[in-house]
């Protein structure tokens, strides 16, 4: 399931490429930034991967060694050596393949070079594509390798781990709380009671001596996060197979694969987005250790994909599930509205709506009205730290470090935040509205990213919804448009791939229709339809 989305992004050179300079494409950006992202372009998918890979193996042993939470500490251990593996197998791959594209025209993927080399006698071209395709198959074999390690080696072998130690001994040193939240939670609904039963309907606190931290008994998720719980279990045996997180992971996984197979054509920032869900530290690390934003994000992107592919209703129907896990898919659901078109390129907000509706109303609404005070209290006071008891999420980001050192400041703090950042947003919206799903993901990715920075209570690891959405926006301008009718014409920074910053307009980004062979000259360079069927690879 896995390989027949990872590994088939082999690139050539597009002929109609625009030439750029080496400032021209990343010159928006600080120097340094410049400089590694030139460096970063110029690598070959292979060499990719092992930068990728050399990345997280660092973070890895970081996490290891410096991080006091003694549950990531567990993970980097575990994690480090897979990573270092895979970034190995992928660097020696990278290497040969830019030794053999210098050897000799036979094994260039130029076209150039692939000029020369039909001026060569009928054998010995026969000969060169017969060993062409035999080095794509062994590259991809060795590519799919690599995913293996690392998804083996850092995701399921340190989240089986914690799972069973955490049913034979200590289990808060295994687990995060927003697991053993979840779990209780879906027990209470599957036993037909409320999962938010902290306050009464008269929005008293019902909290008396318990055992656990206070803050456990909060469940500040929406109704649909229960469906993780249902299976828990007290037993030891059958606690290893119902953990929340194995859960998370495999729903993760299913959808993931699912979204990304309806992309086409297929492309390096296609296998960056499996990765960035699977097997990099923005999942491996949450998956073993919690991983309640994983099916979150893991529908996210399904909607995204299916606003990409002209389906409203699906992206409606799969935003709409997203929203009713966590308010941090809220965000993107809102935004989609600009990105909502049919096939025939007509506006299709309402039927999206629709979508969105059809879902989260009867999730939501219902157990919303059953006591509303409980679940104003449980999903909004207590995230923004205005119930009366500490959050666990504190990471240390500017807005928890503005609270923390004027407390009675911490309610005017949030409207100003809140009110600001409205009228900043209304602005941005009516000026420059959204109007593809790359830009849709783009502009989220932007308010999430500044709400993460700026919320009183917050976590690093939610990172990883904006580090997602750029990865996202990038393979979704390379995207095909299913839609009939002649593709747009590319403004000019388009057509040389620059990508947007910040403050850049929202234009639409270049469509191809369904049938074209490429749907973007990012990186000057376009997808091959099969892999080793004329071309070798090489590196770029």
């Amino acid at each position: 399931m896995v390989p027949s989305i990872v590994l088939t992004d082999r690139l050539r050179p597009h002929r109609g490429a625009v030439p750029t300079t080496d400032g021209a494409r990343w010159g928006a950006y600080p120097a340094p930034v410049r400089r590694s992202l030139e460096l970063i372009q110029g690598l070959s998918p292979e060499g990719r991967d092992a930068f990728l890979y050399t990345c997280s193996a660092a973070f890895a042993g970081v996490t290891a060694f410096a991080v006091g939470i003694p549950l990531y500490r567990q993970w980097g251990q575990m994690a480090v050596g897979p990573y270092v593996l895979a970034a190995a197998v992928m660097a020696v791959t990278a290497w040969r393949l830019g030794a053999a594209g210098r050897a000799g025209p036979g094994r260039a993927s130029d076209p150039s070079q692939r000029s020369e080399s039909a001026a060569m006698s009928a054998p010995d071209s026969d000969a060169a594509a017969v060993a062409g395709r035999t080095d794509a198959r062994r590259v991809k074999a060795l590519r799919v390798l690599a995913f293996l390690i690392v998804l083996f080696g850092a995701t399921v072998l340190p989240l089986s781990m914690e799972v069973i130690w955490r049913s034979e001994g200590n289990a808060a040193l295994h687990v995060q709380p927003e697991v053993v939240v979840v779990e209780q939670a879906g027990a209470r609904a599957a036993q037909g009671k409320d999962p938010y039963q902290v306050v009464d309907r008269n929005g008293h606190i019902l909290i008396h001596e318990s055992t656990e931290p206070i803050y456990e008994l909060y469940y500040p998720y929406l109704p649909g996060m229960v469906l993780f719980g249902f299976s828990s279990s007290d037993s030891k045996v059958e606690a290893r197979l119902t953990d929340a997180r194995i859960q998370f992971l495999v729903f993760t996984a299913v959808v993931t694969v699912v979204a990304l197979s309806r992309l086409r054509p297929r492309t390096d920032a296609r296998v960056r987005a499996l990765q960035a869900l699977t097997v990099l530290p923005t999942a491996a690390l949450p998956l073993a250790t919690g991983g309640d934003d994983m099916p979150v994000a893991a529908l996210m992107l399904l909607g995204l994909v299916a606003l990409q592919r002209r389906r409203p209703v699906l992206a409606g129907l799969a935003l709409g599930a997203a929203s009713s896990l966590k308010f941090t898919a809220w965000p993107l659901v809102f935004f989609a509205l600009w990105a909502a078109y049919d096939l025939h390129r007509k506006r299709a907000a309402a039927r999206y709506a629709l979508g969105v509706a059809a879902v989260v109303v009867p999730v939501v609404v219902p157990v919303a009205l059953r006591n509303p005070s409980a679940f104003v209290d449980n999903v909004v006071r207590f995230p923004l730290g205005l119930a009366g008891v500490s959050s666990p999420a504190a990471s240390a980001l500017p807005g928890h470090i503005l609270v923390s050192l004027a407390p009675g400041a911490h309610r005017a703090y949030v409207v100003v935040v809140g009110v600001l950042g409205c009228a900043v947003l209304a602005r941005h919206l009516v000026k420059r509205p959204p109007r593809s799903p790359a830009d849709v993901a783009r502009l989220t990715g932007w308010v999430m990213l500044i709400a993460i920075l700026l919320a009183p209570a917050t976590r690093v690891g939610y990172l990883l919804y904006p580090i997602n959405l750029f990865v996202w926006a990038w393979m979704l301008r390379q995207a095909d448009d299913p839609s009939p009718g002649e593709p747009a014409t590319p403004e000019p920074d388009e057509a040389r791939g620059t990508p947007p910053g910040p403050g850049a307009a929202a234009h639409p980004p270049p469509q191809l229709s369904s049938g074209s062979s490429y749907s973007s000259t990012e990186y000057e360079v376009v997808p091959v339809d099969a892999v080793g069927e004329t071309t070798t690879p090489t590196s770029q």
